[in-house]
């Protein structure tokens, strides 16, 4: 992948090791690669010649990957005259938060001062672009993927149980953690900050909510158009451009804006199945129509995916069970035949503007806590649980049920419905793997991250979770990798820096209007979006996985393999997996084969790196 990588503290510096190092970063797409040598250290960064800037100066290395912009006029006055890692050199010396401010937009940056034997790494504030890094010793070892920080011989990478524990609860590996023992992930909006063989990570950057705004209707709705405006056009500034269209209302919404910043019909590229419940491809029709865009299509079949499968394990380095995965790669390919450079994405637009249906379920469950407490202790919980016959009448059936998720705190009510909760943990692993392994990590850490929000609102509290844990650990490197693999730039109109602001200061009433989802967004869009796309239901990007799964001899077989495979490792439990393909598969294919992609992604993951547990 694109991307940076180096060291600070390891003897001379080796030409050939961070060439090593950086090899993996351009293994899919190709990516120019151009590094700098200090006396104890090394960077190399792998990207298009818009994406990678370097400087090295008298003990001062500077390496940036992205395309980030600089947020005063003196500066981009500085960045145009002589680059912008020649300016942040000239930044550096305000501090490590000042040079993070000073940049907009998505990027990896590494300053490393040798006369101080000092350095600092940082990632932009919505986590878009990744960062790894590891303490060996006194030597910090960095790189945008593990696949790369695994070339140094100081590397260390025995497997994590933890962390692959964490995976089949999340199906990803939620940062800081990561797959591999002694290795760490930067957080959105953090730094690293190491100074003589110690390092200290904080946050230079924290989404902060204004919860009380009195502003009109129609001047938030202007300055919403204007920053929609803004945003795509500065996504557009690099390369040939096109867009995903699925025919939701945030990739409906970059298509018609991309129409009309560009003056003419954009290119817009959807996949479909030819599975009952799964495709939507007519409203992505339906968008393209309204706005003229140039649209194509493709639709996914069973051999696709059985296909895809290996190459989507190859290019994440952490074990990824997103199957979307797969249809946006299959999305990307095709915009990248038709010489298309760079995508843009809708993601954000849900954990910005209250769009997941969440959020209403869970304002839902959130009335019962205005129940008096002696009301729900003393009358009504003792009536619904009580009741004779009661688990016979299907009103108290919900009843009980409602009562009993209500009375989970958040945010371990989110989780009511997890996979790997439903069946159980020592149903799943084994013994011995489950020793080396917290299962209450999970939701601890879940809870740590809820905690860390200042909003008084539960659905911005919820907003400051996703944006974490669904938007930056699954979401955006589900579309970066796919992208990635197609050979193609992604961008995300919605997580402009302006933009993020804008959505943060709208009222949580704004957001989610009772159980009305995306209230702003939607009702200043009506009249721009169709209303067919304004008032679908949401659906999202699901592979019929289970169902293909059922009828499909190559991924029936691709998906046995993988997982006979997996059971010899030790991890899972024989009876446990023969269970899940023999008797719950038939049950309900959508629901379990789920957890079959999981496992079978994670054994392809194993497959395709020489790594031990």
């Amino acid at each position: 992948m694109s991307g940076l990588c180096g060291w600070i503290g390891h003897g001379a510096a080796e030409q050939d090791l961070i060439d090593r190092m950086a090899a993996p970063l351009a293994r899919f797409d190709g990516a120019a690669i151009e590094a700098v040598n200090g006396a104890r250290a090394a960077v190399a960064v792998a990207a298009g010649d818009a994406a990678r800037h370097l400087y090295v100066a008298d003990g001062l290395l500077v390496a940036l990957w992205g395309h980030p912009v600089a947020r005063e006029p003196a500066l981009a006055e500085v960045a145009a005259a002589h680059g912008l890692a020649a300016a942040l050199a000239q930044q550096w010396r305000h501090g490590p938060e000042h040079v993070c401010d000073a940049l907009a937009g998505p990027f990896t940056l590494c300053i490393v001062d040798e006369r101080a034997g000092e350095a600092v790494l940082a990632i932009d504030r919505m986590g878009v672009q990744p960062l790894t890094w590891q303490l060996a010793g006194e030597a910090l070892l960095f790189a945008s993927s593990a696949d790369a920080l695994r070339v140094h011989p100081l590397a260390r990478a025995a497997i994590d149980a933890q962390g692959l524990y964490n995976y089949v609860y999340f199906h990803m590996v939620p940062s800081p953690g990561t797959i591999y023992r002694g290795q760490q992930r930067l957080l959105p909006g953090e730094l690293l900050h190491y100074r003589q063989g110690r390092v200290e990570t904080r946050r230079y950057w924290r989404m902060a909510f204004q919860e009380n705004g009195a502003r009109s209707f129609d001047d938030l709705r202007e300055e919403f158009m204007d920053q929609l405006k803004s945003a795509v056009r500065n996504a557009t500034a690099h390369g040939r451009i096109g867009a995903f269209l699925s025919g939701g209302t945030d990739s409906s919404t970059i298509a018609g804006i991309l129409c009309d910043v560009s003056g003419n019909g954009a290119d817009t590229y959807s996949i479909g199945f030819e599975a009952q419940g799964y495709d939507e491809m007519e409203y992505a029709r339906i968008a393209s129509r309204h706005f003229g865009t140039r649209h194509h299509e493709y639709y996914v079949t069973p051999d696709d995916v059985a296909a895809a499968i290996p190459q989507v394990a190859a290019i994440c380095d952490q074990p990824f069970g997103n199957a979307s995965a797969v249809p946006a790669f299959y999305c990307a390919r095709m915009a990248r035949a038709d010489g298309i450079t760079r995508m843009l994405g809708g993601d954000g637009g849900d954990e910005l503007f209250g769009g997941n249906e969440r959020y209403a379920r869970q304002h839902v469950f959130a009335l019962y806590d205005r129940v008096p407490r002696l009301l729900r202790k003393a009358l009504l919980e003792p009536a619904v649980f009580n009741f004779p016959g009661g688990e016979r009448v299907r009103l108290l059936r919900k009843a009980r049920s409602y009562i009993e998720q209500a009375s989970v705190g958040m945010p371990a009510r989110l989780e009511t419905y997890n996979l790997l909760s439903r069946y159980g943990p020592q149903q799943v692993f084994t013994d011995d793997f489950l020793a080396g392994a917290d299962i209450g990590q999970p939701l601890a850490a879940l809870a740590r991250t809820y905690g860390q929000s200042e909003a008084k609102s539960l659905i911005n509290r919820m907003l400051a979770l996703d944006l974490k844990i669904t938007l930056a650990d699954n979401d955006l490197p589900k579309v970066m990798k796919a992208c990635e693999l197609a050979g193609v730039e992604v961008a995300f109109p919605f997580l402009d820096d302006a933009m993020v602001a804008f959505s943060a200061g709208l009222t949580p009433q704004q957001k989610l209007n009772g159980t009305q989802l995306r209230w702003f967004f939607k009702k200043a869009l009506t009249g721009f979006l169709p209303d067919a796309i304004i008032t679908k239901q949401k659906h999202g990007f699901g592979l019929p996985f289970g169902v293909w799964l059922q009828q499909h001899k190559p991924l029936q077989q691709l998906a046995s393999d993988s997982l006979m495979d997996l059971r010899k490792r030790g991890i899972v439990r024989g009876d446990f997996i023969e269970q899940l393909v023999g008797q719950h598969l038939a049950e309900h294919a959508g629901y379990h084969g789920t957890m079959v992609w999981v496992l079978m992604m994670l054994e392809q993951w194993f497959r395709q790196r020489n790594v031990t547990l």
